[in-house]
C-alpha cells in the first residue's frame, strides 16, 4: 500500500497514479465500501452529517445504474480504473439500459468527487494515527490556487490549525463538488522554524490577494468531516437501509447496499 503521511497529490495527478498497479489506498477503499447507494431524493433529505454515509448521482433513481456507478468508483479505487475508464464503462451500461451518456463534465464530476472524498477519508485516517499526531500535531489547508479555484477555499490556502481543532470538523476537505484542496500535517518545528501563525476557530471572511473580500464557507452539503461522520455518526433519523450497513460493519460483517 502507498500512504501519504505529508502532502497529497492533486486530482490532475490521479489519472497518472492510478495505472500503477501496486497503489491500493486501503483505508480509502474500506471507506467508501461502507457507503450505501441511495436515490437523489433520499439522499438530499438527509442532515449534513449523514451524507457521508450515503452515495447517490444527480439524475439516477435506479437502484440498478445507482449500483454501477458505486461499481466503477470502488474499481477505480481498487483496481486503478482510470477516468477514461470510468466514463467508458458508465457509457456502455447506460446505453444498453436506453440512457443517454454522461458527458466528459459530468463524469469528471462523479469520478473526481467521490475519488477525492474517499482519499482524503483515508489520508485523514493516517494523520490521525497516535504515532503520527504526536510527531505531526499540526495541519495546513492547500488549496491548488489556480483559475478555477473557488475564493472561499483560496482564502483558506496556507492556513495551519492544531489537528484536534474544530475548524477541521468543517472543512477537512473535499469542501464541494470537484474540489481539489488537500490537507498537508506539519510537526512542531517546521511550524516553529517557518514562523507560521497557528489559527483557531472558524474564519469568517479574508481578503484576497486581488483584494477581494470573500465570505469562507464550504460548498453546500460540504460542510461535515466525512471521516467523522464514518468513525462516530448518530444514527438517529438515518434511513434504515444505511443503519443496517452501518450495524453490519460494527458486527465484522461485509456491508451490503440495499
Amino acid at each position: 500500500m502507498r500512504t501519504w503521511r505529508g502532502g497529497w497529490p492533486t486530482m490532475d495527478e490521479l489519472e497518472a497514479i492510478f495505472t500503477r498497479e501496486d497503489m491500493t489506498f486501503e483505508e480509502a477503499v474500506d471507506y467508501f465500501k461502507e457507503r450505501v447507494p441511495v436515490p437523489p431524493a433520499q439522499f438530499y433529505k438527509l442532515a449534513a452529517k449523514y451524507k457521508g454515509l450515503a452515495f447517490t448521482v444527480s439524475g439516477y433513481t435506479s437502484a440498478q445504474i445507482l449500483g454501477k456507478f458505486y461499481e466503477e468508483i470502488l474499481a477505480a479505487l481498487e483496481e486503478g480504473n482510470t477516468l477514461s475508464e470510468f466514463q467508458a464503462n458508465m457509457n456502455e451500461f447506460l446505453a444498453a439500459e436506453g440512457y443517454e451518456g454522461v458527458t466528459p463534465f459530468q463524469a469528471d464530476n462523479i469520478f473526481r468527487t467521490n475519488i477525492q472524498t474517499a482519499y482524503n477519508v483515508g489520508h485523514y485516517e493516517q494523520m490521525t494515527d497516535p504515532d503520527v499526531l504526536a510527531l505531526r500535531p499540526y495541519w495546513q489547508y492547500q488549496a491548488v490556487g489556480d483559475e478555477h479555484t473557488r475564493p472561499s477555499h483560496l482564502a483558506m490556502d496556507g492556513r495551519v490549525y492544531p489537528a484536534d481543532d474544530p475548524f477541521w470538523d468543517i472543512w477537512f476537505p473535499p469542501n464541494g463538488f470537484r474540489c481539489r484542496c488537500t490537507v498537508t500535517s506539519l510537526s512542531e518545528r517546521q511550524v516553529r522554524e517557518r514562523e507560521i501563525k497557528v489559527d483557531h476557530g472558524l474564519p469568517r471572511s479574508a481578503e484576497l490577494p486581488d483584494g477581494r473580500y470573500v465570505n469562507i464557507l464550504p460548498d453546500p452539503s460540504f460542510s461535515t468531516n466525512p471521516a467523522k461522520v464514518r468513525f462516530e455518526p448518530d444514527l438517529k433519523d438515518c434511513p434504515e437501509s444505511i443503519v443496517r450497513v452501518y450495524q453490519n460493519r460494527e458486527k465484522g460483517n461485509p456491508a451490503t447496499a440495499p
